[in-house]
């Protein structure tokens, strides 16, 4: 493999990893900042008010994206399998 290959192909696996980690990091980041809006209208200081719903939405979000990051992890691996069986 060239450095051009090498240098491509991390690349690739850094965009997948922030394409795969993107939405449940958004969906965190919305459930928190929307619950701590709440907190501070309301003046509840209550800090298990922001994990529970925050840790609901992430497995949530989870459920219903674990098909397309696992589609997505298939296609990428398999692009790396004929890259590195075209080595050999």
């Amino acid at each position: 493999m060239s450095e051009e290959e090498v240098i491509e192909t991390a690349r690739q696996a850094i965009l997948i990893a922030i394409e795969i980690g993107a939405p449940i990091l958004i969906i965190g980041l919305i459930v928190g900042v929307s619950i701590a809006l709440i907190q501070a209208l309301t003046q509840v200081q209550e800090i298990t008010l922001v994990f529970v719903p925050k840790i609901l939405a992430i497995f949530l979000a989870l459920f219903v994206f674990l098909p397309s990051m696992m589609k997505t992890l298939s296609v990428f691996m398999e692009t790396l399998a004929d890259r590195i069986i075209a080595l050999g």
